[in-house]
């Protein structure tokens, strides 16, 4: 190796595709299950060898020992999982609106397979998770995503610690924001809910004998994912600029 690189750059390149690798195999878009593993590792490594020039210099010396060049390795791995695993748990948000919609419209018994889960979802969910995936290349935020992993070796350089105590505190921060952010963007169809069930209450009372299942139930799926139809274009443009605000704090220095 040493008439191509020097031991020295070699533990520089390694410890920069570490970081890459355990981000992109869990990026959304890009580190998605049904992508083959092979083919996620080969785009951090082509990654690694474009953003080598730019890091390299910043790269602690090379260990005296093999446990400390394990030990820079799997800290590396650590927090390429920690940025990998925020920017996927906010994927949960669209999710989250996908089952809130179903329940709403008496639809959470249609489950679908989820190319991007390992368990089936709410046909809904998986839709707009596949919307998220489409909007995420179609806005450029993968673009984004790239621009976040160079500012990551800024916020945690090679000779910082893992922050064990602040990821934990990003993570569940991620997930109630998630949460929140899926039931605003279910909020069309729960407040349409909300009324219609209300009205067929009232009608149910004022007219007994009236059959008032068999006849709200097709009226709510239908006009529930009219609603949901209606509103996607605001879901689409509000969890984008939500995401873009999560991707920016790995890029501000």
């Amino acid at each position: 190796m040493e008439s191509y690189a020097t031991a020295q750059q070699v533990f520089a390149a390694g410890l920069i595709f570490s970081r890459l690798g355990a981000i992109i195999m869990l990026l959304p878009g890009l580190g998605e299950a049904f992508i083959p593993a092979r083919v996620r590792l080969a785009f951090a490594f082509a990654l690694t060898l474009l953003l080598f020039p730019l890091l390299s210099g910043t790269a602690p010396p090379l260990p005296a020992d093999g446990a400390g060049l394990g030990g820079a390795v799997i800290k590396e791995l650590l927090i390429g999982l920690m940025i990998g695993g925020i920017l996927r748990l906010f994927m949960n948000s669209l999710a989250t609106a996908g089952e809130i919609v179903s329940l709403q419209t008496t639809l959470s018994f249609a489950q679908t397979a989820n190319p991007m889960q390992a368990q089936p979802s709410t046909t809904l969910g998986t839709f707009l998770g596949l919307i998220g995936i489409v909007l995420i290349f179609a806005t450029n935020l993968h673009q984004l995503f790239i621009s976040a992993i160079v500012g990551s070796f800024e916020i945690f350089p090679f000779t910082m610690d893992v922050p064990v105590a602040d990821a934990g505190e990003l993570a569940i921060q991620t997930i109630g924001k998630s949460f929140a952010l899926g039931l605003q963007l279910a909020a069309p169809v729960i407040v349409f809910s909300l009324i219609f069930n209300i009205a067929t209450g009232l009608v149910g009372r004022v007219m007994p004998q009236f059959q008032i299942f068999f006849v709200a139930t097709p009226l709510l799926v239908l006009l529930g994912l009219s609603v949901f139809a209606l509103s996607l274009g605001v879901i689409g443009i509000v969890w984008v600029d939500r995401y873009r605000e999560l991707i920016g704090m790995f890029t501000r220095t």
